[in-house]
């Protein structure tokens, strides 16, 4: 193997561990993140999933030169490999637009409930957190949802739980993908 080769390998396996550990770590803890209603971690944790997603394209890359230069590239368990890489991409794509949407859910949420609170103080009563809930609390408006049409504090927590699911379970079928990738890549059948 010569220096050149050497060095794409390294750059393979460099963006391996410095991509997929930290979008795997974002994906995994965005659905608790959005249990707890934390929306400024969501929000780190959207743009860490978005830049992470964006670098394992190196791994792609690297791994394309590397088949090339040692001219493997048309064997089944590269094909397959890459297959399944590009699958996982897709589905980060995913998880990526699920994260935006609970983010933009638990921030309708938290509007609706601040909004709550500062009437309650302009009123005189006690902040809406330490006032028993009425019906009309579920029926005002929390904010303006991304269709333009408002969306009560309920709904918003209700899609926020929706996408929360959807994301435990696109992040389990991506780290399966990249096992499966990963297993490949050992065993080269």
């Amino acid at each position: 193997m010569s220096f050149t080769d050497r060095l794409v390998l390294a750059l393979h396996i460099a963006f391996v561990i410095f991509t997929i550990g930290p979008v795997t770590a974002a994906i995994m803890s965005s659905p608790r993140a959005i249990r707890t209603g934390n929306a400024g971690v969501l929000r780190y944790l959207v743009r860490m999933t978005r830049v992470f997603a964006a670098a394992s394209l190196g791994i792609l890359v690297f791994g394309i030169i590397l088949g090339q230069r040692q001219r493997e590239l048309g064997k089944a368990w590269l094909t397959a490999s890459m297959t399944l890489f590009v699958v996982a991409l897709v589905l980060l794509v995913l998880v990526m637009r699920d994260q935006r949407r609970a983010l933009a859910a638990l921030t309708a949420a938290s509007q609706r409930s601040g909004a709550a609170q500062s009437q309650a103080e302009q009123a005189g009563g006690p902040p809406s957190g330490d006032r028993p809930a009425t019906a009309a609390d579920g029926e005002e408006p929390a904010a303006a949802s991304a269709g333009g049409t408002a969306i009560t504090a309920a709904e918003a927590a209700a899609v926020a739980n929706v996408e929360r699911g959807r994301i435990a379970s696109l992040g389990g079928i991506i780290s399966l993908l990249w096992l499966a990738i990963l297993v490949l890549m050992v065993w080269q059948p």
